[in-house]
């Protein structure tokens, strides 16, 4: 029996210590997870596809698990208000505005009712592959939000002359607002670089906050205009635990942090 006791006790102390160091630890580090997607198609050309069989999976997961899908309005808004860490809660989000957003990832968002936001390399609109206006506007009218990835998909700490910066923040912000009636409160910086010269382009031309991809040194968030994301593979269908890792909220502090240039 006193073996029975002790190993009670022990257990004991060992939950209080793991509840401890969640509530203590863990729990003020979580973030809200940004998922970051690209094509969705079936095309191998690069690792930046996810099929439209795996994306449905990926937004039934979410949906029959019980996430909270929320849009990056809503997640900045939190952020200000200290409620940027809410469990099982995700953004959606895809960068360079390819066509088969809309072909094939706009139907599954509709049917779960999921937002998004679509950043688009606004010189690319129209051209082969690519989102045109009219189906950014369908778009639109269907709940999807639509953010600047500047004109040219210019990687913006190599943007030395001022006037071309703000071409390609300003102007790309500029080119939506005159397409769309919507002045879009997000940028996404190509291939995740910034610095502060371009941070404050992006505040001087109005936006509300920008995304990058894993890079940057604030691992929590916490800088509306670094917010890290998390980039999804289309493997993530076949290794679940990958998916479900992503989606944790803690995925960052297993991450290397990234110099932003």
């Amino acid at each position: 029996m006193k073996i029975l006791r002790r190993i009670a006790v022990f257990a004991l102390i060992a939950g209080v210590l793991v509840t401890a160091s969640y509530v203590f630890f863990l729990s003020p580090r979580r973030v809200v997870p940004i998922l970051m997607y690209h094509s969705i198609s079936d095309s191998q050309d690069s690792s930046m596809y996810v099929s439209p069989r795996n994306f449905e999976r990926q937004m039934s997961f979410l949906n029959d698990r019980g996430y909270r899908v929320i849009s990056l309005d809503e997640l900045v808004d939190d952020i200000k208000q200290g409620r940027g860490n809410k469990a099982k809660t995700v953004v959606i989000t895809f960068d360079d505005g390819f066509e088969d957003n809309y072909l094939k990832a706009f139907p599954i968002l509709a049917r779960y009712d999921f937002p998004a936001t679509v950043f688009l390399a606004t010189g690319y609109v129209g051209k082969e592959g690519y989102l045109n206006w009219d189906q950014v506007n369908v778009m639109i009218r269907g709940g999807i939000d639509f953010g600047s990835h500047t004109r040219n998909h210019a990687y913006l700490p190599s943007v030395e002359n001022t006037f071309e910066l703000w071409e390609e923040v300003a102007g790309s912000r500029d080119d939506i607002a005159r397409a769309t009636g919507k002045i879009p409160g997000f940028l996404a910086y190509p291939i995740g670089g910034f610095n502060d010269k371009v941070k404050l382009a992006v505040k001087k031309a109005g936006y509300r906050g920008a995304c990058t991809t894993n890079r940057g040194y604030d691992r929590y968030n916490r800088d509306v205009f670094e917010l890290r994301r998390i980039k999804v593979s289309n493997s993530d269908t076949t290794k679940p635990f990958n998916f479900r890792a992503k989606l944790s909220g803690f995925y960052d502090l297993f991450r290397s942090v990234k110099s932003p240039e």
